[in-house]
């Protein structure tokens, strides 16, 4: 059983937007010298990609809106600043997609999964093996958060 993944992710995620809580959009916003990205951006990017790879590469349909994937999928940048309503949207995103992951997990969704090998060479023979790819994942970007609220917070 994958309880205790799930429970990390969650906690990760809950801990990523307490500590964003006291941003102005501006700040969330803001794409610091050196950086490609925002913090907006990091939230919409970790969406996208548990939707990438949970979902998507196995046949499955998103569980978010195309629009959320599309904007914040690999390799995109952030466009336009966002406004508080749409963060708000992905700050219910960022929750609610891990619980019904979990949901879908339980209820063997992904029991068809592919196997595959991601750009850092790491083979993903089925879900439990992706999940905890997700981890790391998530852990990255909570660290690019970290460094881009130092930077924007000055």
């Amino acid at each position: 059983m994958m309880v205790k993944q799930f429970d990390i992710l969650r906690k990760t995620r809950q801990y990523v937007l307490e500590l964003i809580g006291d941003l102005s959009m501006e700040q969330l916003n803001e794409v610091p010298a050196g950086f490609t990205n925002n913090i907006v951006w990091n939230l919409g990017h970790m969406l996208a990609s548990q939707q990438g790879v949970c979902y998507l590469r196995g046949g499955l349909p998103l569980i978010i809106d195309e629009k959320y994937f599309l904007t914040y999928k690999p390799d995109s940048k952030p466009s336009d600043s966002v406004s508080p309503e749409y963060l708000e949207e992905v700050k219910t995103l960022f929750l609610s997609t891990i619980d019904q992951m979990e949901l879908d997990y339980n209820s063997n969704v992904f029991a068809n999964n592919p196997s595959w090998t991601n750009r850092y060479g790491v083979e993903h023979k089925n879900i439990d093996d992706t999940i905890n790819f997700l981890l790391f994942h998530e852990g990255l970007h909570l660290g690019y958060i970290m460094a881009l609220k130092r930077l924007v917070s000055k």
